[in-house]
């Protein structure tokens, strides 16, 4: 670990870089919003509070995802644009009410990513990413020594997936946790199994508790593949809908329309979509592969 005094003159180097060196253009924003909440501003502006923007943060964490994955730069630009502009937003709220600013803001985060990296801006040995995750809950423990358990900081506004991902991998953090990726598909057959059995039984509490289990388990295999449950399950989301839409696009074609058509006959076109959107991914995968 890294030594008390070598650890705070880091802090107060890099904490007293970031501050001097904000750009100008952040500045700028920071002004501006100040103006929009200012007397003589945006009405609609003025009326915001952490709580009316709750909705809004969500949604643009969210959007700021959705471009990251489409790969799309202008979009996802602009989408942290969106996001950063409610971050000052909040923070502006809290000064006008003497609570803090967006310098604190900066300054806060600025430290802990000092305080928390030690093998970079320190003496610590943690050199692998397992090693350095293992660190970095280490001093979050101690900087949160008030409390009394190791997930109790684990957010419960997280969607579902998400949330059981995160405590998986920071049980795994602290050594609970299969080793064997057979152990794991075990654990999936077994709530599979349980399941069946609840769905025997009729017993809606017990299904409701067993399907919520076959799920963390599910969300546990993706993680043991070393994949985010959340974006897999959106994939596969994504995949349904764009094939949803062709048979829609298909029914149209032969003049016929969602809700008037029997399962046999949609199965018949799902299956065709399904057919021919695997052969051109083969094909892609060829391609790419030449």
């Amino acid at each position: 670990m890294v030594e008390r005094s070598a650890m705070a003159e880091s802090l107060s180097d890099v904490s007293s870089a970031a501050l001097n060196s904000q750009p100008s253009t952040f500045n700028k924003l920071r002004d501006i919003v100040a103006k929009l909440r200012g007397p003589g501003g945006c009405p609609w502006d003025r009326e915001q509070t952490h709580e009316s923007l709750l909705p809004a943060t969500i949604e643009e964490a969210y959007e700021v995802a959705e471009a990251a994955r489409a790969k799309n730069d202008a979009h996802f630009r602009e989408e942290l644009g969106d996001l950063l502009l409610l971050v000052v937003m909040h923070a502006e709220i809290a000064r006008e009410a003497g609570r803090f600013d967006i310098n604190n803001v900066v300054d806060d985060v600025t430290e802990k990513l000092v305080r928390r990296h030690p093998h970079v801006f320190g003496k610590s040995a943690a050199r692998d990413s397992g090693a350095v995750l293992k660190q970095w809950e280490a001093i979050k423990r101690e900087e949160k020594r008030s409390d009394s358990h190791y997930l109790a900081s684990l957010p419960r506004a997280l969607p579902a997936l998400m949330r059981a991902q995160k405590a998986q991998s920071k049980a795994a953090r602290v050594n609970f946790d299969w080793t064997e990726l057979r152990d794991v598909l075990a654990k999936v057959e077994e709530e599979l199994g349980e399941t069946k059995s609840a769905i025997a039984s009729q017993d809606r509490p017990s299904l409701e508790d067993e399907i919520g289990d076959l799920l963390f388990a599910v969300v546990n295999l993706a993680r043991k593949c070393k994949l985010d449950a959340e974006s897999a399950l959106q994939t596969a989301t994504d995949k349904f809908v764009a094939r949803f839409n062709r048979l829609e696009d298909e029914l149209r074609a032969r003049g016929r329309r969602l809700g008037d058509v029997d399962l046999a006959e949609l199965d018949e076109i799902w299956n065709a979509i399904k057919k021919m959107t695997n052969e051109r991914m083969r094909k892609d995968e060829r391609s790419s592969n030449d």
